[in-house]
């Protein structure tokens, strides 16, 4: 535990630096690795086949279990894993595992579903309880602490005049496992165009380049063949993240728009549009001890303390 409260200082620091500097500069990255662990996670472990004459993506499976060796393929509602129009069209899912199917799903945080992180911020549980948590701006929670995964939260904000609390939003996570830590970051804007990468992505300290051709992804594994994967959902400020054997996260880079400044009375000042992540999380094999603003509520005997039924349920920052 103390290590890991280590990690976690080292981590804030490191994430307050990139919100006070992220927007002034961008590192070369370096290139991912290309080569596939062996039997690395189920779900994703195929081998890409040619498609079918309708233009169906085709696969075969290679994780160990009922499915190696079987033959999967899109179904002609959704023929291709990354659609070009990915705002309008769902994208294949492939899953080798022992559900061994392939199904359409929208490539981006679904902010309703179980394990999402989005808004000012309000997450939806394991649990499926819908609570907000408001924090402070510039500080750093815990959203998930287990054995082996630690994920923090860092968030900016902003407090209007007469205000008791501050409006927060989730800028950077840091994801922490083995001896490893990925960072997922919001640029600061003054201005917010959809068609500029606001979203910096870091591996182990140094900034990595998202392709945006080819399969699109960056891939690296370790020495314990852990693979982690990082494919563009959508051409810009998109991606969805794969740690083999931990987390799955869709992540999305978004602003607060003029509208929704009004509707919410945020007094947002005119040279900051508040970039910040909507992040929908899936894990694999979190102990039952998960601590953390979000693992919590993935305790197997865990009862929600927040007030049911009211507008906005709280669960931290209320004071």
């Amino acid at each position: 535990m103390d290590g890991r409260r280590y990690s976690f200082l080292l981590v804030a620091l490191a994430l307050v630096f990139i919100s006070m500097g992220a927007s002034l500069a961008q590192g070369q990255g370096k290139a991912g690795n290309n080569k596939k662990a062996p039997y690395d996670a189920a779900s994703t472990h195929y081998e890409v086949l040619k498609p079918s004459k309708k233009g169906q993506e085709k696969f075969l499976c290679l994780a160990r279990g009922a499915c190696n060796g079987k033959h999967l393929t899109c179904p002609s509602q959704c023929p291709e894993r990354k659609p070009k129009k990915n705002k309008k069209n769902k994208g294949c899912f492939v899953d080798c595992s022992s559900k061994c199917e392939v199904t359409c799903k929208w490539r981006k945080p679904h902010c309703n579903g179980y394990g999402s992180l989005c808004y000012d911020p309000r997450f939806v549980g394991g649990d499926g309880v819908m609570f907000y948590f408001h924090g402070a701006k510039g500080g750093n929670f815990a959203i998930v602490s287990d054995d082996n995964l630690q994920i923090n939260a860092h968030f900016i904000g902003t407090r209007p005049q007469g205000r008791t609390r501050d409006y927060t939003w989730v800028q950077a996570l840091a994801v922490m496992f083995d001896r490893h830590t990925l960072v997922l970051a919001a640029k600061r804007v003054s201005q917010w165009d959809d068609s500029f990468e606001a979203l910096i992505v870091r591996w182990d300290g140094e900034e990595v380049n998202v392709p945006t051709d080819g399969d699109a992804e960056w891939r690296a594994t370790d020495s314990n063949e852990r693979e982690v994967v990082i494919e563009r959902t959508d051409e810009t400020n998109g991606v969805k993240v794969t740690v083999a054997g931990l987390v799955e996260l869709n992540v999305k880079v978004r602003a607060i728009g003029e509208e929704e400044n009004k509707v919410h009375n945020y007094q947002l000042p005119a040279n900051d549009a508040f970039a910040h992540l909507e992040t929908q999380f899936k894990f694999t094999n979190l102990t039952d001890l998960v601590e953390g603003v979000l693992g919590k509520t993935y305790q197997p005997d865990y009862i929600s303390p927040v007030k049911r039924g009211v507008p906005m349920p709280m669960m931290g920052g209320e004071d």
